[in-house]
């Protein structure tokens, strides 16, 4: 077939689900032939990979459409606008008939076609059955020198929360097989990957759609048996999903970073059961007891909703008494978003934008105080560190990540002395912390 021509931007937002579509995008661009620049204005198609999550990340998105659609204006290329992703899915012949600009918009079920679509000449919206699911063999397009890569594990998501439009927008579960997975993870050790970040909508009821049935703790042991690769991390684990064998699994092996994201999203039980989460209070506390149990060394990462309707403020303060009593190492909180087509959406919601954004910096900062005194526990203790990047200060010239750091979401430590490099594993003394960050001198 003939190569395609020209050079190729791609922009993606939202979170690393949707990072590693565009990998995938961009590593079948450019083996068909296409050159994929940094610079959007150097380009000849710039693809938007879109989140259309929760309103915010609409926001951001419509925001980035909007503005290289003005760009295009200007533009002496005739350059073309394509966009993809959650929001094209959602919301993807509006765009096409609201903004004149965009040539293309294409759903999620439509990753794995991206070479078609750019070979297309017709101005037009193509919305699909949201139903690719990556393998092993699509090529992705890696950042240059990174040795951090997440890897998805599945694709779309079965729990109904009754907040979330991931299953309208992603698809049921879909899990890929186990073989796949691995064949995948030396492809990237190979490549130089020396951290693999596990992710996927529900990671933990990874599995239980394949006739095989194959679980997690399975997956877990063989890939801690891929001899080159010195981290594995697991996030997005939900916690009526999260087993003993799981984290069994993740104690055995040195591996696997001792660090688990366990999105509980609330703790009253009227609320839990309003937003559809398949697991009750007690639940939520006797998971967080077996990891603690299994695994005392352990950083838990959770993320919360507030605002949600219904919650009174005798819900929310029972939230934020569970904040306080659990300790979190990393916590996140979103305000409710009522999005079109949830469940949700139909439940009228007295509480005010103003009172969500309160109730959000209350835990925020009740979380603030326990991770400053987690991090101050942390001084004078060696940890191993994965040196991410230059950070430009003159007293900590690199910055990276212990094991109880993901990257983007959590803090970092900062890091100076002999024989740091950018890529590097280096055993590090904790000398000072601040609420979030680490700072740390190499042995």
């Amino acid at each position: 077939m003939k190569k395609l021509p020209g050079k190729l931007h791609i922009i993606s937002l939202g979170c690393p689900k949707n990072l590693i579509d565009s990998e995938v995008m961009g590593g079948l661009a450019r083996l068909s032939g296409m050159t994929i620049t940094d610079e959007p204005d150097d380009a000849d198609t710039v693809i938007v990979n879109t989140c259309g999550f929760i309103r915010p990340a609409t926001e951001e998105s419509l925001e980035v459409i909007l503005t290289l659609a003005e760009t295009k204006k200007k533009n002496v290329r005739n350059q073309r606008l394509i966009v993809a992703g959650c929001l094209a899915q959602r919301y993807g012949n509006e765009l096409l008939a609201e903004i004149p600009e965009v040539d293309l918009v294409i759903g999620t079920g439509e990753v794995g076609n991206i070479v078609r679509h750019l070979r297309r000449s017709r101005r037009t919206a193509v919305i699909t059955r949201p139903d690719f699911l990556m393998s092993a063999d699509h090529e992705r397009l890696l950042p240059t020198h990174s040795v951090t890569a997440c890897l998805k594990i599945s694709e779309g998501c079965s729990n109904a929360c009754s907040y979330c439009v991931i299953p309208s927008v992603r698809g049921r579960a879909r899990s890929r097989r186990p073989d796949d997975i691995l064949r995948e993870a030396e492809n990237l050790v190979a490549r130089g990957i020396r951290e693999i970040i596990l992710i996927g909508q529900d990671t933990a009821a990874y599995g239980r759609d394949l006739k095989t049935r194959p679980d997690l703790q399975e997956l877990l042991g063989a890939l801690a048996s891929i001899s080159s690769l010195r981290w594995i991390r697991l996030l997005y684990t939900h916690p009526a999903h999260i087993s003993p064998g799981i984290v069994e699994t993740m104690a055995r092996h040195e591996k696997i970073c001792r660090y688990l994201d366990l999105p509980v999203q609330h703790i009253d039980d009227n609320v839990l059961a309003a937003m559809n989460r398949g697991t009750s209070s007690a639940g939520i506390k006797e998971v967080i007891s077996m990891v603690r149990t299994i695994m005392p060394d352990a950083a838990l990462r959770t993320s919360l909703i507030v605002g949600f309707p219904g919650e009174t403020k005798r819900r929310f303060e029972r939230l934020v008494d569970f904040v306080r009593k659990t300790r979190f190492d990393h916590l996140g909180v979103f305000t409710y978003s009522r999005e079109e087509g949830t469940a949700a959406a139909k439940t009228p919601s007295r509480i005010t934008q103003k009172e969500k954004e309160r109730r959000r910096e209350i835990i925020m900062s009740e979380q603030a105080v326990i991770s400053h005194a987690i991090n101050q526990e942390l001084v004078g203790s060696v940890q191993e560190v994965l040196i991410d990047a230059a950070s430009g200060q003159g007293d900590y010239p690199f910055v990276g990540r212990c094991r109880r750091q993901a990257p983007e979401i959590d803090g970092v430590t900062y890091v100076k002395g002999p024989g740091a490099a950018v890529g590097r594993f280096v055993l590090c003394r904790i000398t000072e912390a601040d609420h979030y960050d680490l700072y740390a001198q190499i042995i």
